[in-house]
């Protein structure tokens, strides 16, 4: 599903982010992707959704090359995409229905579309009753909820969470990420990018870890190193 072939990201300054990254993301994996600040977890996710492009190397998406992806075929790949960050970034002034059918309208789907799949997404995330409440009316794990609804409403093929329990206690954290489990339970590939050791290691699945850019562990089964 995913596939990162020698890819290295050089910045300005000559500052390299990425060194030769190689690896392979079977479909309906669940892999955890962790490091320190400054390993390159960002740049991974930036190259995955084409927010940026390799230096050099491939990277294909099913069997997509997205190398050299025009703009024009970006919003295509991101609909394919889940992705969910630590900021919230919710719209403060609609309601949690209104957030997530946001996601559909501006690839403007029509009004029945959007009907028949928010309260659908809502459902999953466990959100269907608080449909009609802003933003600032839920909890920080709540609001991370609807994040996710907004993600998975065009049905994406790969779930991208980058540090998604951030901001978030213990119980939320372990909430989100029981809904991560589930969402890879659907067939959905899931990329989870964290610092968070306790969560990685209760996981027990498989963790890549990059420092300063280069992929230094690739176990199956594992648990966080550094």
């Amino acid at each position: 599903m995913i596939r990162f072939e020698k890819v290295t990201k050089v910045y300005e300054h000559q500052q390299t982010a990425l060194d030769r990254v190689s690896f392979e993301i079977a479909a309906g994996e669940f892999v955890s992707i962790v490091g320190q600040s400054g390993s390159g977890k960002t740049t991974l996710v930036r190259l995955i959704i084409a927010e940026e492009h390799p230096s050099s190397g491939t990277m294909t998406i099913g069997d997509w090359d997205i190398t050299h992806i025009k703009h024009s075929e970006v919003p295509t790949l991101r609909r394919q995409i889940g992705v969910v960050f630590q900021d919230f970034k919710l719209l403060p002034t609609k309601t949690v229905f209104e957030n997530v059918a946001f996601a559909l309208e501006v690839s403007a789907a029509p009004q029945h579309v959007i009907k028949r799949i928010v309260p659908k997404v809502l459902k999953i995330v466990g959100l269907e009753e608080k449909q009609d409440r802003f933003p600032g009316r839920l909890s920080g794990g709540e609001q991370q909820r609807v994040v996710i609804a907004r993600a998975l409403v065009h049905r994406p093929k790969i779930f991208v969470a980058d540090e998604p329990t951030g901001n978030l206690d213990a119980i939320n954290a372990d909430e989100i990420i029981d809904l991560l489990k589930r969402i890879n339970g659907f067939g959905t590939t899931v990329v989870l990018v964290t610092h968070n050791k306790e969560i990685v290691n209760k996981l027990r699945k498989r963790v890549i870890t990059l420092d300063h850019g280069v992929i230094v562990s690739d176990q199956k089964s594992g648990k966080y190193l550094l």
